[in-house]
């Protein structure tokens, strides 16, 4: 594996997980040195990262991208129109033997044990879910919005009930394809992406300044320049 693919990897994981928290700085330097690596690979991961939308430029540095309540209602709105065509092309296109593998691979994430299990079962689910819909520009647009979000599930599916809740839709959601009702399908989905929103918006609202205080950046615009806190860290082995 490349030394650009290697540290990408490990700044993206890094990055999701909320090891390295929204706002934290993060200078080429010092990831040249913690990684032992040379200027280009550093610079083409960070590169890559930013076109993820996962860090931006910070003056001459970088830092991770703050918590962006904008953008979150954003996404969210882009994923309820494009999860609503999918589904309803998955409930056309996609074969008994898909949709009882989804329906599988659901039940074997109950209950997810923790946030990490949760946040990846629910983005396999709305993936793969799209790509029943055989139209890999739709499974491409949900892949990516549930990339940019990933930091911030986290904080939605931080409870078992929370967990519990996103299981329970996420099997009716199966059941109505399934069952090949397109209309519900669409209105479930669509209902489940404005909850989660509605859900996650109200919660960094309750918490911001407990968040913050953690180091959390958290803006409610596109300003262009947010004030970051937190210190340069090391990156985990």
């Amino acid at each position: 594996m490349s030394q650009t693919v290697q540290l990408y990897d490990r700044l993206r994981a890094a990055i999701l997980a909320l090891d390295l928290a929204p706002g934290e700085r993060l200078t080429e330097r010092g990831l040249e040195s913690e990684f032992e690596a040379s200027r280009t690979p550093v610079r083409a991961a960070l590169m890559r990262l930013d076109s993820e939308g996962l860090v931006q430029r910070e003056g001459r540095g970088w830092i991770v991208s703050p918590i962006d309540t904008v953008e979150i209602g954003a996404l969210a709105e882009l994923r309820e129109a494009v999860e609503s065509a999918a589904i309803r092309l998955s409930v056309e296109r996609a074969s008994d033997a898909d949709v009882q593998a989804i329906a599988a691979l659901l039940d074997a994430t109950r209950p997810a044990r923790d946030e990490e299990q949760g946040v990846r079962a629910g983005g396999d689910f709305h993936v793969e879910l799209s790509r029943l819909s055989g139209n890999a520009l739709l499974a491409d647009a949900v892949r990516n919005a549930m990339t940019r979000l990933a930091r911030t599930r986290w904080l939605e599916v931080r409870t078992a009930e929370a967990r519990e809740q996103a299981w329970r839709e996420h099997r009716e959601i199966i059941e109505a394809v399934a069952a090949r009702d397109a209309e519900r399908a669409s209105a479930l989905i669509a209902s489940h992406i404005r909850g989660t929103n509605e859900r996650l918006l109200a919660f960094l609202a309750a918490e911001r300044q407990r968040l913050r205080g953690h180091g959390v950046a958290i803006v409610q615009a596109h300003t262009g320049g947010s004030q970051p806190s937190g210190r340069p860290r090391r990156m985990p082995q």
